[in-house]
């Protein structure tokens, strides 16, 4: 969430900077409405209190005094001051609810270094790594590899779920598996990662706290139970209680710290984990059905980030290396892009997007977002630390990014390393993990 008073002070350049990312000016033109009613219903509050202070001790002094007369007839001119107020701090909670209602709507600011554009078209590479494959056989993509191999099922698990669900038997289930605890080694042991263990469900504060709700609810899956409690009649009542399924494991590890103050000193907190994810892809329309691409279920070792605000674009640099190098370590060609401002996400202040290649479909595809949120992020799940004892809170920045989608590596892995026999090799990085097993194909 953008701060109030920075809004209100530098309306003009954040009127300019969310511009860029589709925000119409007439919200932030309503904000200075209702920013500037409630500051003038709080001056007349503010007014009528000290009034009402005021004409209180003066109906003391004149009863003290043996006024009488005097105290009832100012009595009566403060008789209609507690109503008025109380009509007055209604109002201004009411205005105070709509102005927190828009700005949790409103996107973060990008970074002055971001490309300013309304879509992916312009996105800025970076760098490239590693050499295209060149075949010369025409490359298979994922489905037809992992079908053949026996090593992917879509038609089963469409059965016994529906569309964008997958079924990996045997060793595409142990090469999922493998996957993970590479990632999570290579991130703990070498870049000094804390791993943890999360919960799959969370709750509507833990998602408002990192940006998902309310305005992307439609890409949760919701879970909706019946709370039972036992009264004092023993007769139980019911109560609807909402959970939801984890999208990424950023919003847990970040709402670890909710509502919390860190020691500056330990700062910055590094963070991974793996969770499964399920995202609804409401918004996709259609698009990458086939496959592994674009799932409802997928699995994702997840970096996180919490940094002094002025360490946290160099801590993105870490980070964003730290996931490539997953990527050089198995061999697969990437390259990195910085995303525009139309294409970011609403919490980022800047994105680097890693993209694989992909042969099947002769183009480089997503596979790691690397954000800073900078304080977007800790203002709405209230996350501050203190530079020293005594010292006044400050809000920290969040940094997040896949290290990586796990099913995206899979299928990244058959396309890259396929053969012409249909056999797949595997990199040399994870073979420990597949007891020194080299290929997966006829032979195996």
């Amino acid at each position: 969430m953008l701060d109030i008073r920075f809004v209100r002070e530098n309306l003009a350049l954040v009127k300019e900077k969310l511009a860029t990312r589709g925000v119409t000016p007439e919200i932030l033109d309503r904000f200075a409405r209702l920013d500037e009613q409630r500051r003038a219903k709080i001056t007349e509050a503010d007014r009528l209190k000290a009034e009402r202070n005021r004409l209180s001790q003066e109906i003391g002094r004149l009863m003290r005094a043996g006024e009488r007369e005097k105290a009832e007839a100012i009595k009566v001119q403060v008789k209609d001051l507690p109503e008025r107020i109380k009509r007055l701090d209604a109002e201004i909670a009411d205005l105070q609810a709509q102005l927190d209602e828009l700005l949790a709507a409103l996107p973060n600011l990008p970074h002055e270094s971001v490309p300013i554009g309304p879509d992916e078209t312009a996105n800025r590479e970076i760098r490239r790594w590693g050499e295209i494959p060149q075949f010369d056989f025409e490359p298979r993509d994922h489905v037809d590899l992992g079908t053949a191999l026996g090593i992917l099922d879509m038609e089963r698990a469409a059965k016994i779920t529906g569309a964008r669900f997958a079924v990996l038997p045997d060793l595409g289930a142990r090469l999922e598996r493998a996957l993970i605890n590479f990632m999570l080694d290579v991130h703990t042991k070498e870049h000094g990662y804390r791993e943890l263990w999360l919960p799959f469900i969370i709750n509507n504060d833990s998602l408002f706290g990192t940006g998902q709700l309310p305005k992307f609810e439609d890409d949760l899956f919701k879970l909706v139970t019946e709370k039972v409690e036992d009264l004092k009649d023993d007769r139980p009542a019911t109560g609807r209680r909402e959970f939801y399924l984890v999208p990424t494991a950023e919003v847990p590890l970040v709402n670890l710290y909710r509502d919390e103050i860190l020691d500056g000193a330990d700062l910055p907190l590094s963070l991974t984990a793996y969770t499964p994810c399920f995202r609804s892809e409401a918004g996709s329309y259609g698009k990458d059905v086939r496959g592994l691409i674009r799932q409802h279920q997928f699995d994702k070792v997840e970096l996180v980030k919490i940094t002094r605000p002025e360490d946290s674009y160099d801590e993105l640099e870490k980070l964003t290396r730290d996931a490539e190098s997953i990527l050089q370590r198995l061999e697969l060609p990437y390259r990195v892009v910085v995303l525009s401002t139309g294409d970011m996400g609403f919490a980022a202040a800047k994105t680097y997007d890693l993209e694989v290649w992909l042969p099947s479909q002769n183009r480089y595809r997503e596979i790691s977002s690397c954000s800073n949120c900078e304080a977007f992020q800790a203002r709405r799940a209230r996350i501050r630390f203190r530079r020293e004892k005594g010292a006044k809170p400050e809000f920290v920045h969040t940094l997040n990014g896949s290290g990586l989608a796990v099913g995206r590596t899979w299928l990244a892995i058959l396309e890259n390393h396929q053969r012409a026999d249909g056999s797949v090799i595997i990199p040399e990085a994870l073979r420990p993990y597949l007891d020194g097993l080299e290929r997966i194909g006829p032979a195996h």
